[in-house]
């Protein structure tokens, strides 16, 4: 790896959250950072704030491409490294999520993700490196009630992910999942958004669990117990990006680990229990 250049990265769903702090905490680093948004408006406040940004929505082939192709002009044609953050979650039960919402989820978590990744791929084979960090969730390997598109996408996500990391051994490019839990974010309120504008809550079997969603999503601060800041997830992405062995998966919160020990241990059937317990959620 050259030395004579700050090391780069793109980060995605850099408007809020988890992808800003990492990008303001990465420039402090030394990295050059290339965050990015969906929204032009977005783009520009990160400019402002003197981070340099580009345009990026992952449900558009097109400006996938024109991302990465300015990303490009910006770092000489190199890039150390690619954090996946960009995502949103639909809240909802399974029967109530038509073929379009469900898509859309798709859209933006898993094949936007996917395109851009492909499209990285190529500049880090040509340089024999690369780090390639997907942002899933603790629902990307437990599922929870009415949270099916999400975990639909962040399921996918991984099995992708997965299949990816064995088809690139011996490159140099080394690829890692962070699954984080609950994260104080914008999170909560893009889903409350999302459940208001795709499921007609009142005419729904499920009317009483969507009271008692839209009360968790809307309330202020943490809505669960071990709620952690986004630099939770920072820590994990600085080890996935600088350890010569990152890490296959990063666990980030209690409830990560807690689900991903149970899980090991249960039976489906005891699991189930387990999960039909818990009423928090909207996180990731």
């Amino acid at each position: 790896m050259s030395t004579n250049h700050p090391r780069s990265i793109l980060i995605t769903g850099c408007s809020s959250g988890i992808g800003l702090h990492c990008a303001r905490r990465l420039a402090t680093r030394g990295w050059q950072v290339i965050a990015s948004a969906r929204r032009a408006e977005s783009v520009a406040q990160l400019q402002q704030e003197g981070l340099t940004a580009v345009q990026l929505d992952l449900d558009d082939s097109a400006s996938i491409r024109e991302a990465v192709a300015a990303t490009l002009a910006l770092t000489g044609g190199r890039l150390d490294a690619l954090f996946n953050n960009g995502a949103y979650g639909q809240p909802g039960a399974v029967e109530d999520l038509s073929r379009a919402v469900l898509r859309a989820q798709l859209e933006t978590n898993l094949l936007g993700t996917h395109e851009l990744t492909c499209l990285v791929l190529p500049i880090m084979r040509q340089q024999g490196h690369g780090r390639i960090v997907h942002n899933s969730s603790v629902l990307g390997f437990v599922p929870l009630a009415y949270r099916g598109a999400y975990v639909a996408s962040k399921y996918a996500l991984e099995g992708l992910t997965d299949t990816l990391r064995l088809e690139l051994r011996g490159t140099g490019i080394a690829v890692a999942l962070i699954e984080p839990g609950p994260i104080l974010s914008q999170f909560r309120a893009n889903a409350h958004q999302a459940l208001v504008a795709n499921i007609d809550r009142q005419h729904s079997p499920h009317c009483a669990a969507y009271l008692r969603a839209e009360a968790r999503l809307t309330k202020a601060g943490a809505a669960q117990p071990f709620t952690l800041s986004p630099e939770a997830v920072l820590l994990k992405l600085i080890h996935a990006l600088d350890s010569p062995r990152p890490r296959a998966r990063y666990y980030v919160t209690v409830p990560t680990h807690l689900f991903g020990a149970l899980k090991r241990i249960l039976s489906t059937r005891a699991l189930d229990w387990v999960l039909t317990q818990i009423s928090g959620g909207g996180e990731r």
